[in-house]
Protein backbone atom coordinates (compact mmCIF):
# COMPACT_ATOMS: atom_id res chain seq x y z
CA UNK A 1 0.00 0.00 0.00
CA UNK A 2 1.42 3.08 -0.64
CA UNK A 3 0.96 6.28 1.23
CA UNK A 4 -0.92 9.33 -0.63
CA UNK A 5 0.02 12.72 1.02
CA UNK A 6 -1.97 15.46 -0.45
CA UNK A 7 -0.57 19.01 -0.45
CA UNK A 8 -2.81 21.83 0.46
CA UNK A 9 -2.85 25.00 -1.83
CA UNK A 10 -2.17 27.22 1.02
CA UNK A 11 1.35 28.84 1.64
CA UNK A 12 1.78 31.44 4.15
CA UNK A 13 4.77 33.91 2.88
CA UNK A 14 6.94 36.36 5.05
CA UNK A 15 5.63 40.06 4.83
CA UNK A 16 8.51 42.88 5.10
CA UNK A 17 5.86 45.18 5.79
CA UNK A 18 5.41 43.21 9.39
CA UNK A 19 7.11 45.86 11.46
CA UNK A 20 8.15 46.28 15.57
CA UNK A 21 9.59 49.56 16.76
CA UNK A 22 12.68 48.88 18.69
CA UNK A 23 15.18 50.70 21.02
CA UNK A 24 18.08 52.06 18.81
CA UNK A 25 21.19 53.44 21.25
CA UNK A 26 24.40 53.97 19.07
CA UNK A 27 26.88 54.39 21.69
CA UNK A 28 26.93 56.72 24.90
CA UNK A 29 29.51 59.70 22.80
CA UNK A 30 27.07 59.68 20.07
CA UNK A 31 23.89 59.84 22.28
CA UNK A 32 25.08 62.62 24.31
CA UNK A 33 25.49 65.05 21.13
CA UNK A 34 22.67 63.99 19.88
CA UNK A 35 20.63 65.27 23.21
CA UNK A 36 22.66 67.98 23.18
CA UNK A 37 21.52 69.13 19.74
CA UNK A 38 17.79 67.80 20.53
CA UNK A 39 18.07 70.75 23.35
CA UNK A 40 18.86 73.40 21.38
CA UNK A 41 15.77 73.82 19.07
CA UNK A 42 12.92 75.69 20.16
CA UNK A 43 9.51 74.79 21.01
CA UNK A 44 7.95 75.40 18.02
CA UNK A 45 11.06 73.63 16.08
CA UNK A 46 9.96 70.25 18.07
CA UNK A 47 6.68 70.76 17.18
CA UNK A 48 7.03 70.63 14.04
CA UNK A 49 9.33 67.45 13.67
CA UNK A 50 7.73 65.52 16.19
CA UNK A 51 4.07 66.09 14.27
CA UNK A 52 4.36 64.75 10.69
CA UNK A 53 6.14 61.87 12.76
CA UNK A 54 3.01 60.28 14.96
CA UNK A 55 0.72 61.23 11.78
CA UNK A 56 2.88 58.83 9.65
CA UNK A 57 4.14 56.36 12.18
CA UNK A 58 0.79 56.23 14.30
CA UNK A 59 -0.15 54.18 10.93
CA UNK A 60 2.39 51.60 11.39
CA UNK A 61 2.41 50.97 15.36
CA UNK A 62 0.10 51.03 17.95
CA UNK A 63 0.36 54.07 20.34
CA UNK A 64 4.02 54.93 18.78
CA UNK A 65 3.83 58.00 21.78
CA UNK A 66 3.74 55.31 24.65
CA UNK A 67 7.08 53.18 22.32
CA UNK A 68 8.82 57.11 21.96
CA UNK A 69 8.30 57.55 26.29
CA UNK A 70 9.64 54.30 26.48
CA UNK A 71 12.82 54.44 24.79
CA UNK A 72 13.29 58.08 25.94
CA UNK A 73 13.01 56.97 29.47
CA UNK A 74 15.65 54.86 29.10
CA UNK A 75 17.93 57.37 27.72
CA UNK A 76 16.89 59.10 31.21
CA UNK A 77 20.36 58.27 33.37
CA UNK A 78 21.90 59.73 30.62
CA UNK A 79 19.69 63.01 30.38
CA UNK A 80 20.06 63.40 33.58
CA UNK A 81 24.39 62.79 34.06
CA UNK A 82 23.82 65.69 31.29
CA UNK A 83 22.64 68.32 33.89
CA UNK A 84 18.93 68.34 32.56
CA UNK A 85 15.93 67.60 34.57
CA UNK A 86 14.12 64.91 32.93
CA UNK A 87 11.06 65.32 34.60
CA UNK A 88 10.94 69.01 33.61
CA UNK A 89 11.33 67.82 29.65
CA UNK A 90 7.29 68.73 28.00
CA UNK A 91 5.98 65.37 26.32
CA UNK A 92 6.97 66.35 22.98
CA UNK A 93 10.33 66.93 23.83
CA UNK A 94 10.27 63.36 25.13
CA UNK A 95 8.73 62.08 22.00
CA UNK A 96 11.34 63.38 19.61
CA UNK A 97 14.21 62.25 22.10
CA UNK A 98 12.41 58.60 22.00
CA UNK A 99 12.05 58.76 17.83
CA UNK A 100 15.85 59.06 17.69
CA UNK A 101 16.58 56.01 19.79
CA UNK A 102 13.81 54.35 17.71
CA UNK A 103 14.15 52.14 14.70
CA UNK A 104 11.88 49.70 12.60
CA UNK A 105 12.88 46.03 12.43
CA UNK A 106 11.03 44.00 9.86
CA UNK A 107 10.56 40.53 11.69
CA UNK A 108 9.61 38.79 9.10
CA UNK A 109 11.63 40.41 5.88
CA UNK A 110 13.50 37.44 5.16
CA UNK A 111 11.86 34.13 6.21
CA UNK A 112 8.63 32.66 8.17
CA UNK A 113 8.59 28.90 8.70
CA UNK A 114 8.63 26.22 10.72
CA UNK A 115 5.19 25.95 11.59
CA UNK A 116 3.90 24.35 14.87
CA UNK A 117 -0.08 23.78 15.16
CA UNK A 118 -2.43 23.80 18.51
CA UNK A 119 -5.52 23.42 18.73
CA UNK A 120 -7.00 26.94 19.68
CA UNK A 121 -8.32 27.48 23.60
CA UNK A 122 -11.68 28.67 22.16
CA UNK A 123 -13.58 26.41 20.01
CA UNK A 124 -16.73 28.32 20.21
CA UNK A 125 -19.22 28.97 17.46
CA UNK A 126 -18.13 26.12 15.74
CA UNK A 127 -20.41 24.02 13.15
CA UNK A 128 -19.47 20.03 13.44
CA UNK A 129 -16.27 18.99 12.00
CA UNK A 130 -14.59 22.23 12.45
CA UNK A 131 -11.52 23.47 14.72
CA UNK A 132 -10.43 26.58 15.25
CA UNK A 133 -5.82 26.16 15.64
CA UNK A 134 -3.52 28.59 16.65
CA UNK A 135 -0.11 28.40 14.82
CA UNK A 136 3.38 29.54 15.71
CA UNK A 137 5.82 30.30 13.42
CA UNK A 138 9.97 31.22 13.08
CA UNK A 139 9.62 34.83 12.02
CA UNK A 140 13.10 35.73 10.82
CA UNK A 141 15.03 39.24 10.04
CA UNK A 142 17.57 41.41 8.92
CA UNK A 143 20.66 40.02 10.51
CA UNK A 144 19.17 36.46 10.73
CA UNK A 145 17.17 36.91 13.90
CA UNK A 146 14.65 34.60 14.83
CA UNK A 147 11.22 35.44 16.30
CA UNK A 148 8.00 33.34 17.46
CA UNK A 149 5.03 34.45 15.68
CA UNK A 150 1.24 33.56 15.49
CA UNK A 151 -1.99 32.80 12.86
CA UNK A 152 -4.93 31.79 13.99
CA UNK A 153 -6.60 29.04 10.85
CA UNK A 154 -9.60 27.41 10.94
CA UNK A 155 -9.96 23.57 9.74
CA UNK A 156 -13.01 23.13 8.41
CA UNK A 157 -15.32 19.80 8.08
CA UNK A 158 -13.12 18.84 4.79
CA UNK A 159 -9.81 19.71 6.29
CA UNK A 160 -9.33 22.65 4.13
CA UNK A 161 -7.47 25.25 5.98
CA UNK A 162 -8.22 28.73 5.78
CA UNK A 163 -5.64 30.58 7.92
CA UNK A 164 -6.85 34.32 9.25
CA UNK A 165 -5.40 37.40 7.73
CA UNK A 166 -2.67 39.38 9.93
CA UNK A 167 -3.91 42.27 12.24
CA UNK A 168 -2.56 46.06 11.02
CA UNK A 169 -0.08 46.62 13.91
CA UNK A 170 2.64 43.64 16.19
CA UNK A 171 3.49 44.41 19.43
CA UNK A 172 6.13 43.44 21.79
CA UNK A 173 5.45 41.65 25.13
CA UNK A 174 5.54 43.25 28.09
CA UNK A 175 8.62 41.76 29.73
CA UNK A 176 7.89 40.77 34.00
CA UNK A 177 11.53 39.94 35.90
CA UNK A 178 10.12 38.23 39.26
CA UNK A 179 11.54 35.03 39.10
CA UNK A 180 12.54 33.49 42.09
CA UNK A 181 16.08 31.35 41.25
CA UNK A 182 17.09 28.08 42.14
CA UNK A 183 20.82 28.22 43.45
CA UNK A 184 21.93 25.16 42.77
CA UNK A 185 20.57 24.79 39.06
CA UNK A 186 21.43 28.57 38.34
CA UNK A 187 24.84 28.26 38.58
CA UNK A 188 24.84 24.88 37.24
CA UNK A 189 23.59 26.36 34.11
CA UNK A 190 26.05 29.71 34.31
CA UNK A 191 28.94 26.92 34.70
CA UNK A 192 27.26 25.93 31.20
CA UNK A 193 27.83 29.05 29.55
CA UNK A 194 31.33 29.12 30.49
CA UNK A 195 31.02 31.68 32.84
CA UNK A 196 34.33 32.34 35.41
CA UNK A 197 33.96 30.23 38.39
CA UNK A 198 35.28 33.62 40.22
CA UNK A 199 32.03 34.53 39.84
CA UNK A 200 30.08 31.53 40.08
CA UNK A 201 32.27 31.49 43.75
CA UNK A 202 31.16 34.73 44.45
CA UNK A 203 26.86 34.20 44.32
CA UNK A 204 27.14 30.80 46.16
CA UNK A 205 29.18 32.24 48.95
CA UNK A 206 26.60 35.85 49.03
CA UNK A 207 23.28 34.55 47.94
CA UNK A 208 20.87 32.43 49.62
CA UNK A 209 19.28 28.62 48.27
CA UNK A 210 16.76 30.62 46.49
CA UNK A 211 16.79 34.55 45.38
CA UNK A 212 15.05 36.78 43.21
CA UNK A 213 16.16 39.26 40.08
CA UNK A 214 16.64 42.15 42.50
CA UNK A 215 18.68 40.55 44.92
CA UNK A 216 20.91 39.21 42.00
CA UNK A 217 21.46 42.31 40.33
CA UNK A 218 21.90 44.63 43.08
CA UNK A 219 24.67 42.19 44.54
CA UNK A 220 26.21 41.86 40.73
CA UNK A 221 26.45 45.26 40.29
CA UNK A 222 27.91 46.22 43.79
CA UNK A 223 31.08 43.90 43.35
CA UNK A 224 31.28 44.83 39.32
CA UNK A 225 32.04 48.20 39.82
CA UNK A 226 35.23 46.83 41.42
CA UNK A 227 36.58 45.55 38.26
CA UNK A 228 38.45 45.64 35.53
CA UNK A 229 36.62 45.08 32.05
CA UNK A 230 37.44 41.29 31.44
CA UNK A 231 35.71 40.88 34.46
CA UNK A 232 33.02 42.83 33.97
CA UNK A 233 31.95 40.96 31.47
CA UNK A 234 31.71 37.43 33.28
CA UNK A 235 29.06 39.89 35.58
CA UNK A 236 27.44 40.56 32.59
CA UNK A 237 27.17 37.12 31.73
CA UNK A 238 25.19 36.34 34.84
CA UNK A 239 22.92 39.80 34.18
CA UNK A 240 22.55 38.09 30.78
CA UNK A 241 21.20 34.38 31.92
CA UNK A 242 19.34 36.13 34.32
CA UNK A 243 17.15 37.64 31.81
CA UNK A 244 16.54 34.09 30.65
CA UNK A 245 13.83 33.44 33.50
CA UNK A 246 11.29 36.12 33.13
CA UNK A 247 7.39 36.10 31.97
CA UNK A 248 5.73 38.59 29.40
CA UNK A 249 2.66 39.68 28.89
CA UNK A 250 0.60 40.89 26.14
CA UNK A 251 -2.25 43.86 25.70
CA UNK A 252 -5.55 42.01 26.19
CA UNK A 253 -6.71 44.17 23.47
CA UNK A 254 -4.26 42.28 20.34
CA UNK A 255 -4.98 39.53 17.84
CA UNK A 256 -2.90 37.03 18.66
CA UNK A 257 -1.41 37.47 14.89
CA UNK A 258 -0.15 40.57 16.03
CA UNK A 259 1.84 39.54 19.15
CA UNK A 260 5.66 38.61 18.73
CA UNK A 261 7.74 36.86 21.13
CA UNK A 262 11.12 38.39 19.94
CA UNK A 263 14.51 38.07 21.91
CA UNK A 264 14.88 39.05 25.36
CA UNK A 265 18.10 38.13 26.75
CA UNK A 266 21.37 38.47 25.85
CA UNK A 267 21.62 35.10 25.33
CA UNK A 268 18.81 34.88 22.76
CA UNK A 269 20.07 37.77 21.15
CA UNK A 270 20.60 36.18 17.77
CA UNK A 271 17.25 34.18 18.26
CA UNK A 272 14.07 32.14 19.27
CA UNK A 273 14.46 28.98 17.59
CA UNK A 274 11.85 26.23 16.08
CA UNK A 275 9.20 26.79 19.13
CA UNK A 276 7.50 23.30 19.28
CA UNK A 277 4.13 24.10 21.29
CA UNK A 278 2.26 21.33 22.52
CA UNK A 279 -1.23 21.04 24.72
CA UNK A 280 -0.92 19.32 27.59
CA UNK A 281 -3.39 17.70 29.63
CA UNK A 282 -2.40 17.83 33.33
CA UNK A 283 -3.06 14.97 35.75
CA UNK A 284 -6.41 16.65 36.94
CA UNK A 285 -7.71 17.28 33.18
CA UNK A 286 -6.65 21.18 33.18
CA UNK A 287 -4.75 21.62 30.01
CA UNK A 288 -1.57 24.01 29.57
CA UNK A 289 0.65 25.02 26.59
CA UNK A 290 4.07 24.17 26.56
CA UNK A 291 6.91 25.06 24.16
CA UNK A 292 10.31 23.91 23.70
CA UNK A 293 12.51 26.52 21.77
CA UNK A 294 16.15 27.30 21.40
CA UNK A 295 17.90 30.59 22.67
CA UNK A 296 20.90 31.32 20.51
CA UNK A 297 23.17 34.41 21.28
CA UNK A 298 25.26 33.30 18.16
CA UNK A 299 27.89 30.30 19.26
CA UNK A 300 25.85 29.41 22.57
CA UNK A 301 22.51 26.90 22.77
CA UNK A 302 20.28 27.31 25.71
CA UNK A 303 17.25 24.94 25.19
CA UNK A 304 13.96 26.93 26.71
CA UNK A 305 10.51 26.24 27.74
CA UNK A 306 7.86 28.77 27.64
CA UNK A 307 4.06 28.14 29.48
CA UNK A 308 0.80 29.79 28.74
CA UNK A 309 -3.18 28.92 29.20
CA UNK A 310 -4.43 31.53 26.77
CA UNK A 311 -1.34 32.69 24.65
CA UNK A 312 -1.32 36.32 26.47
CA UNK A 313 0.61 35.38 29.51
CA UNK A 314 3.61 33.16 29.16
CA UNK A 315 6.34 31.88 31.51
CA UNK A 316 9.57 31.48 30.12
CA UNK A 317 12.89 29.83 31.77
CA UNK A 318 15.93 27.77 30.73
CA UNK A 319 15.62 23.79 30.73
CA UNK A 320 18.40 21.90 32.85
CA UNK A 321 20.56 18.99 33.16
CA UNK A 322 22.02 16.33 30.76
CA UNK A 323 19.47 15.83 28.72
CA UNK A 324 18.78 20.05 28.27
CA UNK A 325 21.57 20.05 25.47
CA UNK A 326 21.30 20.96 21.96
CA UNK A 327 18.04 21.51 19.73
CA UNK A 328 15.00 19.69 19.02
CA UNK A 329 13.47 18.54 22.58
CA UNK A 330 10.31 18.07 22.56
CA UNK A 331 7.30 17.48 25.64
CA UNK A 332 4.87 14.56 25.55
CA UNK A 333 1.78 15.57 25.75
CA UNK A 334 0.70 14.09 28.94
CA UNK A 335 2.65 12.37 31.75
CA UNK A 336 3.78 8.55 30.89
CA UNK A 337 3.68 6.60 34.02
CA UNK A 338 3.77 9.61 36.52
CA UNK A 339 6.40 11.14 34.81
CA UNK A 340 6.76 14.09 32.11
CA UNK A 341 8.32 12.63 28.86
CA UNK A 342 10.54 14.53 26.16
CA UNK A 343 12.64 13.63 23.20
CA UNK A 344 15.81 15.42 22.32
CA UNK A 345 18.91 14.67 20.27
CA UNK A 346 21.73 15.68 22.49
CA UNK A 347 24.51 14.59 20.21
CA UNK A 348 22.97 16.62 16.90
CA UNK A 349 22.66 13.02 16.00
CA UNK A 350 20.02 10.80 17.28
CA UNK A 351 16.53 10.95 18.88
CA UNK A 352 16.74 10.16 22.94
CA UNK A 353 14.04 9.90 25.59
CA UNK A 354 13.85 10.52 28.94
CA UNK A 355 11.82 10.99 31.44
CA UNK A 356 11.38 13.54 34.93
CA UNK A 357 9.50 14.80 38.34
CA UNK A 358 9.54 18.32 36.70
CA UNK A 359 9.34 19.69 33.45
CA UNK A 360 12.56 22.62 33.76
CA UNK A 361 14.63 19.39 34.81
CA UNK A 362 15.87 16.75 32.60
CA UNK A 363 18.90 14.05 33.26
CA UNK A 364 19.59 10.20 31.54
CA UNK A 365 18.59 10.69 28.17
CA UNK A 366 18.61 7.10 26.50
CA UNK A 367 18.94 6.59 23.15
CA UNK A 368 15.80 5.59 21.52
CA UNK A 369 16.44 6.19 17.62
CA UNK A 370 19.56 6.44 15.42
CA UNK A 371 19.60 7.09 11.64
CA UNK A 372 18.60 3.90 9.61
CA UNK A 373 17.77 4.94 5.99
CA UNK A 374 20.08 6.93 3.64
CA UNK A 375 17.79 9.49 3.57
CA UNK A 376 18.30 10.28 7.52
CA UNK A 377 22.43 8.94 7.47
CA UNK A 378 23.31 12.48 8.69
CA UNK A 379 20.75 13.03 11.34
CA UNK A 380 17.61 12.17 12.94
CA UNK A 381 15.52 14.53 14.86
CA UNK A 382 11.78 15.15 16.06
CA UNK A 383 9.28 17.13 13.91
CA UNK A 384 7.12 18.18 17.31
CA UNK A 385 5.97 16.37 20.14
CA UNK A 386 4.54 12.64 19.99
CA UNK A 387 0.63 12.53 18.43
CA UNK A 388 -1.07 9.94 20.82
CA UNK A 389 -2.95 7.35 18.63
CA UNK A 390 -4.93 4.20 19.23
CA UNK A 391 -1.61 2.17 17.90
CA UNK A 392 0.67 4.15 19.89
CA UNK A 393 2.95 7.60 19.88
CA UNK A 394 3.31 9.04 16.03
CA UNK A 395 6.58 10.23 15.77
CA UNK A 396 7.27 12.85 12.96
CA UNK A 397 10.60 13.12 12.32
CA UNK A 398 13.35 14.62 10.05
CA UNK A 399 15.93 12.45 8.56
CA UNK A 400 18.83 14.66 6.28
CA UNK A 401 20.49 13.22 3.57
CA UNK A 402 22.41 13.61 0.45
CA UNK A 403 22.76 17.28 -0.13
CA UNK A 404 21.75 18.13 3.12
CA UNK A 405 18.04 17.33 1.97
CA UNK A 406 15.95 17.29 4.54
CA UNK A 407 12.73 14.84 4.64
CA UNK A 408 9.93 14.10 7.13
CA UNK A 409 9.28 10.81 7.66
CA UNK A 410 7.05 8.90 10.60
CA UNK A 411 7.64 5.90 13.05
CA UNK A 412 5.67 4.95 16.09
CA UNK A 413 5.99 4.30 19.47
CA UNK A 414 4.98 2.05 22.24
CA UNK A 415 2.14 4.01 24.46
CA UNK A 416 3.12 2.55 27.65
CA UNK A 417 6.74 2.22 26.84
CA UNK A 418 7.86 4.81 24.62
CA UNK A 419 11.31 3.43 24.16
CA UNK A 420 10.07 0.82 21.95
CA UNK A 421 10.14 1.62 18.67
CA UNK A 422 7.14 -0.23 16.88
CA UNK A 423 8.03 0.62 13.52
CA UNK A 424 9.16 3.77 11.50
CA UNK A 425 8.41 4.27 7.55
CA UNK A 426 11.55 3.02 5.35
CA UNK A 427 11.07 6.05 2.97
CA UNK A 428 10.35 9.72 3.42
CA UNK A 429 6.73 10.52 4.37
CA UNK A 430 6.97 14.44 2.77
CA UNK A 431 10.26 15.34 0.61
CA UNK A 432 11.21 19.02 -1.23
CA UNK A 433 9.50 18.46 -5.03
CA UNK A 434 10.83 20.77 -7.46
CA UNK A 435 8.43 23.65 -6.47
CA UNK A 436 9.69 23.20 -2.51
CA UNK A 437 13.25 23.06 -2.77
CA UNK A 438 14.19 26.71 -3.72
CA UNK A 439 14.60 29.03 -0.38
CA UNK A 440 16.56 30.75 2.25
CA UNK A 441 17.98 27.13 2.70
CA UNK A 442 17.55 25.12 -0.03
CA UNK A 443 16.72 21.46 -0.01
CA UNK A 444 14.44 21.39 2.81
CA UNK A 445 11.21 20.51 4.53
CA UNK A 446 11.09 20.96 8.14
CA UNK A 447 8.29 21.05 10.72
CA UNK A 448 7.76 22.10 14.68
CA UNK A 449 4.41 20.43 15.65
CA UNK A 450 1.00 18.45 13.54
CA UNK A 451 -2.10 17.76 14.78
CA UNK A 452 -4.88 15.19 14.02
CA UNK A 453 -8.38 16.42 12.52
CA UNK A 454 -11.17 14.22 10.86
CA UNK A 455 -9.07 11.04 10.66
CA UNK A 456 -6.23 12.66 9.26
CA UNK A 457 -3.06 13.58 10.18
CA UNK A 458 -2.09 17.66 9.15
CA UNK A 459 1.66 18.25 9.14
CA UNK A 460 2.42 22.09 8.80
CA UNK A 461 6.03 22.76 6.84
CA UNK A 462 8.59 25.07 6.21
CA UNK A 463 9.76 24.90 2.40
CA UNK A 464 12.73 25.57 2.16
CA UNK A 465 13.42 28.09 5.23
CA UNK A 466 11.18 30.52 3.34
CA UNK A 467 7.52 30.13 3.91
CA UNK A 468 4.96 27.42 4.90
CA UNK A 469 2.20 25.02 3.60
CA UNK A 470 0.58 22.11 4.54
CA UNK A 471 -0.05 18.72 3.62
CA UNK A 472 -2.43 15.91 5.07
CA UNK A 473 -2.28 12.00 4.94
CA UNK A 474 -5.05 9.35 5.67
CA UNK A 475 -4.34 8.56 9.45
CA UNK A 476 -5.67 4.72 9.44
CA UNK A 477 -3.45 4.38 6.07
CA UNK A 478 0.00 6.19 7.92
CA UNK A 479 -0.41 3.97 10.92
CA UNK A 480 -0.69 0.83 8.94
CA UNK A 481 2.05 1.42 6.76
CA UNK A 482 4.09 1.85 9.84
CA UNK A 483 2.90 -1.36 11.06
CA UNK A 484 4.11 -3.39 8.14
CA UNK A 485 7.65 -1.90 8.78
CA UNK A 486 7.94 -2.99 12.28
CA UNK A 487 11.30 -3.15 13.21
CA UNK A 488 10.29 -5.41 16.41
CA UNK A 489 13.57 -3.52 18.95
CA UNK A 490 14.49 -0.32 20.19
CA UNK A 491 17.94 1.53 19.85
Amino acid sequence: MRITVSRKPVKVYPDPKRVIARFFYNGDERARELIAQIMKLTKEEIFGIVSPLLQEFSKRHRNITKVFLKHCKKTQWLIEEMGIDYKALDEFTKYLIGSYFTHEYSIESAAFFNPSIVEDPDQSNLVEGEKRVIISFRAVGEGHISSVVFRRALIDCHNNIHVLPSGNYIDEAEVVKNAIYNKRLFLKKASDAGVAMEVIAAINEHLGDKFDYGQLRKFLLGVKEKKNDDEKLDYDRILWLSDTYHEICFSKDTDISDRVIFPISEFERKGIEDARFVRFTKDDGSVIYYATYTAFDGSFIIPKLMQTTDFYDFKVSPLHGKGAQNKNLALFPKKINGKYAMMSRIDGWNNYLMYSDRVTVWEQPIKLQAPLYPWEYIQIGNCGSPIETAMGWLIITHGVGPMRRYCLGASLLDLHNPSIEIGRLHEPLLMPNPDEREGYVPNVLYSCGSIIHNDELIIPYGLSDYCSSFATVNLAHLLEKIMETNNGSSV
